[in-house]
């Protein structure tokens, strides 16, 4: 019998787990009965009584396994190292707060069985804020443009992963892994499937500026090269300029030497411009600085403080 491992991250998430542990059961009792299964739940330092919850379902159901993070180790981190821990044939990738619907895993499985190792769900809608989904979608279009890698637009990390392509994660040696580049860029040809985003069932989103920003720079530094382009040629391109205006200012002084006073504002104008366009290029090659310097301290995927119900077996840390 084929096992199925769903790998579900939680923070802060105490009025969703017991109703999704429910939906799951109730999802491979009735439609997956020729699996077996096991409900992964990673916690990533919750700070209500979701830790409560996960040790009350792991008592009740030696299927349910759990992992407590010892801090929070952020939105990218933490699932991906509970996938490299699942020891399913395949395993399921989903967000506690029912965004990603229960009642796609059938789908992705009979994908799966077809002979799709990866297969994921691809929003074409959601019930969530329009303007967000908007500007998400703007901003897929424009990494798609900028990536030499064919990322994959409206695409979370909700989806099924054969046992072999978690096998590709094992391998990979890298401290800040960011899943929905890795699908594109060593994934296997995959099945995508699309899906209306609901609502979330209980609670508030953990997303904000900072969240996003984030993974928008994890992205763009790691699957972009267009940034450190941009900032070559518009440099090249200024100083061409600039010293063009400069010949032409040194000609039309000598030529009409009283009659041409330069003035300071052309300078302060033309000092302020290249000021402001080397601080933000500055500050775009700190973040690409600072993607480097976190890939090179090799530091694990997340420290963990206790695990449940899993046997006395190796632990996969991602990272050599």
């Amino acid at each position: 019998m084929k096992k199925i491992s769903i790998v579900i991250p939680c923070y802060n998430e105490e009025e969703n787990v017991l109703p999704l542990a429910k939906a799951l059961r109730d999802c491979f009792s009735a439609e997956l009965s020729d699996y077996c299964y096991e409900l992964l739940f990673i916690d990533n330092d919750s700070h209500d009584r979701t830790r409560d919850r996960i040790r009350e379902l792991c008592r009740e159901d030696p299927k349910i396994k759990a992992i407590f993070n010892a801090k929070n180790f952020g939105q990218f981190n933490s699932p991906y190292y509970a996938m490299l821990q699942s020891d399913g044939d395949a395993t399921i990738l989903m967000a506690a707060d029912f965004q990603d619907p229960v009642e796609m895993i059938p789908r992705f499985v009979h994908a799966w069985e077809e002979g799709s190792r990866i297969v994921i769900g691809v929003k074409i809608r959601s019930r969530e804020s329009r303007l967000m989904y908007w500007l998400r979608g703007i901003y897929y279009r424009a990494i798609k443009r900028m990536s030499s890698v064919d990322q994959i637009s409206q695409f979370t990390g909700f989806g099924l992963y054969d046992q072999s392509f978690i096998r590709v994660m094992r391998s990979l040696d890298d401290p800040t892994p960011f899943l929905r580049g890795i699908v594109a860029e060593l994934g296997y040809r995959r099945t995508e499937i699309p899906y209306t985003q609901p609502k979330r069932r209980a609670g508030t989103t953990h997303n904000n500026f900072y969240t996003l920003y984030d993974a928008a720079m994890l992205s763009f530094t790691s699957y972009t090269k267009v940034g450190l382009r941009i900032a070559v040629f518009f440099g090249g391109v200024c100083s061409a300029l600039s010293m063009l205006i400069g010949m032409l200012y040194l000609v039309m002084k000598l030529i009409w030497w009283n009659r041409f006073p330069a003035g300071m504002a052309p300078m302060l104008i033309g000092m302020l411009f290249l000021g402001s366009v080397q601080i933000f290029f500055i500050g775009l090659l700190g973040e690409y600085i600072l993607s480097i310097n976190q890939r090179v301290m090799k530091r694990p995927l997340v420290v963990e403080e206790e695990r449940i119900n899993f046997p006395d077996a190796p632990k996969y840390s991602g990272v050599d």
